[in-house]
Order: C-alpha cells, then structure tokens, then sequence
C-alpha cells in the first residue's frame, strides 16, 4: 500500500512573502501514538515537498507537519486556512484530487515532480476528463516540458508534425499562413493533434502569446495512448470539426476587413490606434503623402516595421504621424519572414511620444511667430 499522498495549492495569498496564488505542496505521511507496557512513542513519517521552484520557508512546512499530525494521516486533511506561524502572511490551501494517487501516479510524481503537479491541475479541463486518472498519468509520464517566451514561435507551418502539445501554463496564438491569429489557446487545450492523426505537415503557425510552458508527446506514444481509447478518438474528431468551422470563420472575417480610406477623414493616430485596439495582423499602406509611399507592418495589433520618408522604425511612425492628407490601404496578413520580428517598442508609448514631438514643434513655430511678424510690422508701410 503506498504512502498517503494528497497535493494542496494555494487558493488564496494574503503578505505571503515567498509564495504565490497557484503555488503547490505534496504532503505525504502518517503520524502515530504507540502505547506499549504503559509507555507511549510517537512515530511520523510526515514530508513536503514544494512543487516549483520557490524559497524553502521551514515555517509553513512545520505547520504542516502539525497538521498531518492533527489528522494523522496526510490523506485525511480537509480544505483548511493555514497562518503562518511567525510570518505576517497567510495561505488558504485546497485539495487539487481528493483521492489517493494510483501506481501510475506514484510512478509519474517519482519521475518528474513538476509535471505530477500539472497532472492534478490539467485534470479539469474537458480533454483530461475522457480517460482516467491513471491513463492521464500514462500519458505525461512520457511528455516533456518546455518554457517558451511571448512571441515565440513553438512549431511552423509547412514542418511535418511530430507531437501533440498541452499548454500547461499561459496562451499560444494560432496563426493563419499569413500570421492573421484565428485562434487562442489557453491552460488545459491542446495543439498538433491535426498533423499527427491526419498524417500531415503542420497546418497553422503556433506562437506563444505570453510567456507559457508546453507539454508535449511524442507521436508514437501518442498513437498508442489513441489506439487504447476510443473515447479520445471521438473527442478528436469532434475537435477537429468545431476548429476547422471556426477557422474558416474567423479567415474569412479578418480578409473581409480589409481598410481603405484618406488621411482627411481620420488622421494617422487615429488609423494606428483603431489597428492596435482591434488587434490587426497585416500591412498598411500610405500614399499620396508628401515623402513618398509610406508602408507599415502590425502584429496583433503591435508595430512591427515601419518606413517612410527615407527612414525606418519609430523614425519613420514619427514622421507620419505629422502628414495630414495621402490615401491609405490595409491588408490582413504578413508574410512568414515577419511572425517573429520583434516589436518596434510599445505601441501606447511610441504613440505619445510622436504627438509629443508634434506639439513641441507646433508651440516651437507659435514663439517664433510674433517676433517674425513685428519685424515685418517694423520695417513695413504705416498706415495714414
């Protein structure tokens, strides 16, 4: 019989000064009164272990072995409110399963404590809920995990699929073949699954959308886990169709909304606000306007490239932003070279700081207006 086993996470954080909301313990052990020939011993077999990586604190670990003395089985915790004693902090912890883990599960915590912990969490999200616990387990004891930052492209389109991937941790975009995002995927939803069952190169372009950690199998431990289930079989068939309706939906709503119009009607801080508030992927196009063609590429709303006026990057966005007449088009989508190219700056900040510019200049000229004027006032004809 293994030992009891349950994992808490942090439901509540209220000055904790080394932990945070999401944070996970496994508590394990027994405590025991033993009496024999009138005396009494006192056995435990109490552990914690933190499952990231954060500061040990001895304190919290100390009041948890209280309670598993309390309880004297770790199994037998209910939900509580832990206090810290000595620390100004506290911590309201829950169950993430309340039930004891099974031989794949004990396998699956020996073997990697960080995805044991994202076992008892993706559990309750719809995918994880159509096979057992213990195939779960299965599943993840296989599956590697890797951090990716925002912007980071994770797999391509064109690349042959090799795995299936899990967001354990933040967002990832999906992206059309001309990087127009047709989708958001978040905690708990799946990615690659197309590629692997129809024997396919990879579809669409995934990019993480904030920092995040992926989990991801191999296809032929995938295939086998798919062969064994058929309930996961019918889950992907029905997935399959619902995001190949949507996509199609959401590729045709982003072509139809294609702009076109004069600098007259909006001006230029305008038509870039309107593209970074709706999120637009694609290229703006300015002509008509005094220093040539101006050409300017988005990304979800984001400056990517700009150039005008013989200049490029935030030079260039500056520059535009003074011109008050040209004729402007967008067109949804960019091509492959541009999905990762960074951001001129902050959109917002690049924004003020070019109306800034535009207002100093615009005072600059009024000061050195009236002194102008005098002079020609001084020397001109005087009236009769």
């Amino acid at each position: 019989m293994g030992v009891p086993r349950v994992i808490f996470r942090v439901c509540e954080t209220l000055n904790c000064p080394k932990f945070q909301y999401g944070d996970s313990f496994t508590v394990s052990g027994v405590a025991v009164m033993m009496r024999t020939n009138g005396d009494s011993s006192f056995v435990s077999s109490a552990a914690v272990h933190a499952n990231q990586s954060r500061e040990n604190c001895e304190i919290l670990y100390g009041d948890f072995v209280k309670i598993i003395i309390k309880y004297e089985r770790a199994d037998q915790i209910p939900d509580c409110l832990i206090s810290c004693s000595g620390c100004i902090g506290s911590l309201r912890l829950e169950h993430l399963k309340n039930r004891k883990t099974g031989p794949e599960q004990e396998a699956l915590i020996n073997s990697n404590k960080e995805i044991a912990f994202l076992l008892e969490d993706l559990g309750r999200f719809p995918f994880f809920q159509i096979i057992s616990h213990e195939s779960l387990a299965e599943l993840l004891r296989n599956a590697e995990l890797e951090a990716f930052k925002k912007d980071d492209i994770i797999i391509r389109q064109g690349e042959a699929g090799s795995k299936l991937y899990i967001v354990a941790e933040g967002k990832v975009n999906i992206l059309n073949d001309t990087g127009i995002s047709i989708s958001t995927l978040e905690q708990g939803e799946i990615f690659g699954e197309m590629s692997l069952i129809c024997d396919e190169n990879i579809g669409a372009t995934v990019q993480a959308a904030a920092d995040c950690k992926i989990l991801s199998v191999h296809h032929g431990h995938f295939q086998r886990v798919l062969d064994r289930y058929p309930a996961m079989q019918r889950y992907f068939t029905k997935l399959m169709a619902q995001r190949l309706s949507r996509s199609n939906k959401i590729r045709f709503d982003d072509y139809a909304s294609g702009m076109i119009g004069r600098l007259e009607e909006i001006p230029p801080e305008a038509l870039f606000q309107t593209l970074h508030t709706n999120g637009k992927t694609g290229i703006l196009t300015i002509t008509e306007v005094a220093k040539g063609t101006a050409r300017f590429s988005l990304r979800q709303g984001a400056l990517i490239k700009a150039s005008y006026a013989g200049q490029k990057g935030k030079e260039a966005f500056f520059r535009i932003l003074r011109e008050k007449k040209g004729r402007f088009k967008f067109n949804p989508g960019l091509p492959k070279e541009d999905f990762d190219v960074p951001e001129i700056g902050y959109f917002m900040k690049l924004l003020m700081e070019g109306l800034q510019q535009i207002d100093e200049d615009r005072s600059a000229r009024k000061q050195r207006q009236p002194a102008h004027s005098g002079e020609e006032d001084e020397g001109g004809p005087t009236s009769p």
